[in-house]
């Protein structure tokens, strides 16, 4: 098990995902999420892999994207209440439904950590 950036090379595998996470949505909240439709053109994700500011990690496996986690830096700067700290968001994470309880969720999370740490971040949120 690998996890890296997400490339260009892994829009394919990373709309499935998010179709998956989109399915699990649609069939709790029919009322709010739709079905049969993505949450980003290919366009759009191709623009969010290349941002810094918004880093996608993917676990892969003999090339095989098992999981993800969008993430985005965080700051407020200048905020009436909040200090000037340097958070790492993770907007979303994600394991294939045919790849789960192998503890790549795990694994997405702790590299997460790391990152944030070497990148100079306070903390890390996760919002669910």
């Amino acid at each position: 098990m690998e996890i890296t950036r997400a490339q260009i090379g892994d829009i394919k595998a990373i709309d499935n995902l998010l179709r998956q996470v989109l399915t699990v949505h649609h069939n709790a909240r029919p009322d709010l999420f739709k079905s049969g439709v993505k949450k980003y053109t290919d366009e759009q994700l191709a623009g969010i892999i290349t941002d810094d500011s918004k880093p996608i990690f993917v676990a892969k496996e003999n090339d095989k994207v098992l999981g993800y986690a969008f993430c985005m830096f965080v700051c407020h700067r200048d905020d009436n209440i909040l200090t000037d700290i340097k958070t790492l968001y993770i907007d979303d994470l994600c394991v294939d439904e045919n790849a789960r309880g192998k503890h790549i969720g795990r694994q997405l999370y702790e590299y997460v950590l790391e990152f944030a740490k070497n990148h100079g971040c306070y903390n890390v949120t996760l919002n669910v």
